[in-house]
């Protein structure tokens, strides 16, 4: 029995192939490619991998992007199966107003931190940073609750909008600095730190409500690019949706015949 497992994001699709569809199961092939380049997936990557016996995927790029992704993987006689958010899913309650339209990235990469936390040692608070094309800080109380969670701009737009929108003002790399002496730099360390400050707001919100410090993890493809301006201890994990599709695989395919 083999696992596909498929996150579309804004920018690119990541894919994992397990050799079981459950938590802990070791990857036999993995991969990246930008959403332009989905096409290439069936005559390359895909090509000479044996055939999954299940797949799930979280999508977040929209239905065009998700048909191109389908036609891909008509190579194989494999049902494609995508999470939409739900009122609860694999021991997580979601606390959003309307929980179908919370993003799917949002929610599955929620259920693979509390599993992992949950592997751990004993239930607490937990905040679940997404650092990609946008930013998300999720916050879920011990007993396995969303609370709520914030969306800001990722390094990328911040730096594109104000390009924009300041004139002769152009983006070149600069570092992160305490005290930013040009403009590169004040631009790299602003963003860096509004992110990071995102985080300190909502940790303080969580001690408020819960009682209690939350754990913290961290994912994204430019999760590394905070690890050292953040002020609270955290875990840099390179991909949770992938543990929370094999969490929500676990259960949904446990009773499904091979």
């Amino acid at each position: 029995m083999t696992f596909l497992a498929i996150d579309v994001g804004n920018t690119r699709l990541k894919w994992a192939l397990f050799d079981a569809p459950h938590p802990g199961a070791s990857v036999r092939a993995h991969g990246a490619e930008f959403l332009d380049n989905i096409e290439r997936l069936a005559e390359g990557a895909w090509a000479g991998l044996p055939a999954p016996t299940h797949m799930l995927g979280c999508i977040v790029a929209g239905d065009a992007v998700k048909r191109r992704v389908v036609e891909q993987m008509e190579l194989w006689d494999v049902p494609a199966r995508w999470v939409v958010s739900s009122a609860q899913e694999a021991g997580l309650v979601n606390g959003y107003d309307h929980p179908s339209r919370l993003g799917s990235d949002r929610w599955v990469a929620m259920i693979g931190a509390r599993h992992r936390m949950l592997a751990q040692g004993p239930a607490r608070p937990l905040i679940v940073v997404m650092v990609g094309t946008a930013v998300t800080v999720e916050a879920i109380d011990a007993e396995g609750r969303f609370l709520g969670g914030l969306i800001l701009p990722g390094h990328g737009i911040m730096l594109r909008a104000l390009e924009t929108g300041t004139a002769g003002l152009h983006v070149p790399t600069g570092e992160v600095r305490l005290f930013p002496t040009n403009t590169s730099d004040a631009l790299t360390s602003g963003g860096t730190y509004a992110i990071a400050g995102a985080v300190e707001r909502m940790v303080q919100h969580v001690i408020q409500h819960c009682g209690e410090p939350p754990a913290c993890m961290m994912t994204g493809g430019a999760g590394w690019k905070m690890a050292p301006s953040m002020t609270r201890p955290f875990e840099l994990i390179e991909n949770l949706i992938f543990d929370g599709l094999l969490e929500i695989a676990s259960r949904r395919f446990a009773a499904q015949p091979v």
